[in-house]
């Protein structure tokens, strides 16, 4: 191997505990682990406060209880069929999910079309749990908010400095104490006596509020997308993609609608003007005095584990965006550093919203997102599954002169093009687009981007030389002759 980001001769296998890789190929001597273990960070992942959030969100909207949980059930399965697919390349490339985006995008086009906007993906998302946290040490403790978001914020960064090994470790420790919290606070929420039992009636449907909670449930699930495949790098080369997308799909989808479930209920019981953490305290003390303080204690643990996944996820793109500038050698120093500057980035911002704009941030965020990452997701995976096939030159992706060049042009042109049609019909606070205005406010902006972004890259890709580039990866000897 040759290049900025290249192994470092298993020096991880050596390592106290503090894994050593960043955005550097996985060598198959490193690879170790079972795919059922996805199962349990996958899981994990969605129990917390901030995609609770994403329910009360969604009622939000006005839809209407029932069809917000139908919306946000169809919404979460679609966006997760994309992540779950994004994750099945993991086992098979070694890779980190962003570096993966350099065969479409190029070595520099990757960092200025995508990992700019995964940047902004993770500060948003841990933005928003950075809030959320301090909101709930604050109910569990008293303590000032700024002193919260410090403490989770900290416990998140030495997990995510010590890296893959222990992200997964603490999501399995989690696993069965935080399904019992949610089956406790289900039934919390259904047997509720404040719980207004005309909100189970279908009431009347609006297609306007009904897309748009689909597409906040979707764009969660796609907030995935772009660094879903780092937690499943180090799995054997041999693990199938069936068995990867399936443990990703299963576990991560119907964690999601279950707690999607929850946050609307919840905030349907609690009023508009609750908070998540104030809706979860007040059902859970409604079940037996005390279960409130537990149910947030519980659901901040899991916030502080997706506060690791979200820092590791940013270290890993700002070191990506710097390798592309200049060549970085991957080290501790490197990932404690990025961290750092991650940290005071959340920060910053988390100070700027506040608790009280929660709402409205984290609305947009859901929703922005969706739009940013449709075309991305898209051209990524008609790349793996359909043109390249899953063969790509290991060595090439590190090199900056390399046959998949600086540019690449045919991701960069499907992408912006993508966008552009998605424009008209989409529908936000400060802009709805004249096609989705046409509709009377209905936002089909994934469907249009998603065949347009997929379909227009693989016209684009008919005169390129995959036959060369397969040759090439087999004698390279990375990678199997076919997946």
């Amino acid at each position: 191997m040759s290049g900025s980001s290249t192994p470092t001769g298993g020096e991880s296998l050596k390592s106290p505990g503090i894994e050593l890789h960043s955005i550097d190929w996985v060598p198959e001597h490193e690879r170790h682990g079972k795919v059922s273990n996805l199962g349990a960070i996958w899981f994990v992942g969605n129990i917390n406060l901030t995609a609770m959030a994403t329910g009360v969100t969604a009622l939000s909207i006005g839809a209407g209880l029932i069809w917000t949980l139908i919306a946000a059930t169809l919404g979460a399965l679609f966006g997760t069929f994309f992540m779950a697919s994004h994750s099945a390349q993991g086992p098979q490339l070694g890779l980190p999910q962003l570096v993966q985006s350099r065969p479409q995008f190029g070595y520099i086009g990757a960092a200025v079309t995508v990992w700019i906007f995964a940047l902004i993906n993770y500060i948003a998302y841990n933005t928003s749990d950075a809030i959320l946290s301090a909101d709930a040490f604050h109910t569990l403790t008293g303590a000032d908010t700024s002193v919260g978001y410090l403490l989770a914020a900290g416990a998140a960064a030495l997990i995510a400095l010590y890296g893959y090994h222990w992200i997964h470790k603490i999501n399995r420790l989690l696993t069965f104490p935080l399904l019992g919290l949610m089956v406790l606070l289900t039934i919390a929420a259904l047997t509720d006596s404040q719980l207004p039992r005309g909100d189970f009636e279908p009431g009347p449907f609006h297609a306007d509020h009904f897309m748009t909670v689909f597409v906040i449930a979707a764009g969660f699930q796609l907030g995935w997308a772009p660094y879903v495949s780092d937690y499943s790098r180090y799995l054997p080369a041999n693990v199938g993609v069936r068995s990867t997308f399936w443990w990703t799909y299963l576990s991560s989808g119907l964690s999601a609608i279950w707690v999607f479930f929850l946050g609307a209920v919840l905030s349907a019981t609690a009023g508009p003007s609750a908070t998540p953490v104030e809706a979860v305290r007040e059902a859970g003390d409604r079940l037996f005095p005390g279960f409130g303080w537990i149910a947030v204690l519980g659901l901040l643990f899991g916030l502080i584990s997706v506060m690791a996944i979200n820092q590791y996820g940013g270290m890993m793109s700002m070191i990506s965006i710097r390798d592309s500038i200049k060549p970085v050698k991957p080290s501790r120093k490197v990932r404690a550093g990025a961290i750092a500057v991650m940290f005071l980035l959340v920060w910053g911002t988390a100070q700027f919203v506040g608790v009280e704009r929660f709402n409205a941030f984290y609305g947009n965020v859901l929703i922005f997102l969706a739009y940013l990452f449709t075309p991305w997701t898209a051209i990524n995976l008609i790349d793996y599954f359909f043109v390249r096939k899953g063969r790509y030159l290991i060595k090439e992706i590190f090199n900056p002169n390399g046959v998949y060049g600086r540019w690449g042009w045919r991701g960069n042109l499907a992408y912006l093009a993508a966008l552009v049609a998605m424009v008209p019909f989409m529908v936000t606070t400060p802009f709805t687009g004249f096609a989705a205005d046409a509709l009377s406010g209905v936002d089909i902006s994934i469907f249009v981007g998603l065949p347009v972004a997929g379909l227009l890259y693989l016209v684009l890709c008919r005169n390129l030389d995959v036959a060369a580039e397969r040759q090439m990866a087999i004698k390279e000897g990375v990678l199997p002759n076919a997946h």
